[in-house]
């Protein structure tokens, strides 16, 4: 799908609202510091801080016992993961039997996509050798992850909110619906190995470059309740230090949003609708970390003035 489109797929749309729903709370969080305190004791504000906040931004919020019934674990993120890579391994082995085979997609799978283009998707050539290059990628990330929730990641006993959850679920399954879809809705011929071209090749130097960052990032969090013989000694929140936390709170939300623009690189052409889902990323990442910075400044007295909460020397 290009800007030359006269209108919006419903997968578009659903991810532009999904952008402009963090953009409001984005925009409401930051105004909420101006409000009088007899405001921030509302139910409202109450209900709203408790469905974008989790983990440790989370567990000084004063709510009424019924509320916590909505609490699942923060550890569950692995689920996140583990649900992607199940799935996007799936979606990118049909498109490798697809590519080699010519063997069509499912017809669950294709009516499936057709609900979320909006418009008949199925037209018998094989996917894009970009959009197989981009599953794989995601394959990659979403692995990469589940690994470090499960083997480098020290969880407290933080929580998240039911939705939150459910919607995290989710996620991964229309991202890789996403992919197909926009690969379906592409124009032109699909790309061989060898005409792959310079932006491409940006994109899979930032992928890389973003996913070490990322790493990082995790690993020094990690350190920060690991003794030296690499044993958890206490589960409390410190002042992270080293590496891109220099620079702002949160380098692995700025690191996501950076992994998502690289993808957009990887595609190899212009797709509106990917680039909705890097709009969605970037409010999604922001409000995260301005959350996980206002504590940190409210916390520690002398937290790093020059900080900023997600990119660098901007937000």
């Amino acid at each position: 799908m290009t800007w030359s489109s006269v209108s919006f797929s419903p997968l578009d749309t659903l991810w532009l609202c999904l952008a402009l729903c963090f953009l409001v709370a984005f925009i409401i969080h930051k105004a909420s510091t101006q409000l009088p305190v007899v405001n921030r004791k509302s139910t409202l504000f109450i209900l709203f801080q408790d469905l974008i906040r989790y983990g440790k931004t989370k567990q000084k919020l004063n709510r009424s016992k019924w509320l916590t019934v909505f609490d699942v674990p923060k550890r569950w993120f692995w689920h996140f993961y583990a649900i992607s890579v199940c799935w996007n391994v799936f979606l990118l082995l049909l498109s490798f039997n697809c590519m080699h085979q010519l063997q069509p997609y499912p017809s669950w799978l294709t009516g499936m996509m057709e609900i979320l283009a909006g418009v008949p998707v199925f037209d018998g050539h094989a996917p894009q050798l970009s959009t197989v290059l981009v599953q794989l990628l995601l394959c990659v990330h979403s692995l990469r992850r589940l690994l470090e929730c499960l083997f480098v990641s020290v969880f407290s006993d933080g929580s998240m909110h039911l939705v939150q959850y459910l919607f995290g679920l989710g996620y991964y399954i229309v991202l890789g619906l996403t992919l197909l879809c926009s690969d379906k809705m592409a124009r032109g011929p699909s790309t061989h190995l060898y005409q792959l071209d310079w932006m491409q090749t940006a994109g899979f130097l930032l992928f890389i470059a973003a996913s070490l960052v990322q790493h990082q990032s995790m690993v020094l969090l990690a350190g920060l309740r690991k003794g030296k013989s690499g044993r958890v000694e206490t589960l409390a929140h410190r002042v992270p230090e080293g590496g891109w936390f220099e620079l702002v709170s949160c380098p692995h939300y700025f690191a996501e949003l950076l992994i998502y623009i690289s993808l957009g690189f990887v595609l190899g052409r212009f797709s509106v609708t990917w680039w909705f889902v890097i709009l969605y990323v970037l409010f999604n990442q922001a409000l995260a970390g301005q959350l996980c910075h206002d504590l940190y400044v409210s916390k520690y007295d002398s937290y790093p003035k020059h900080r900023r909460a997600f990119i660098p020397f901007v937000l």
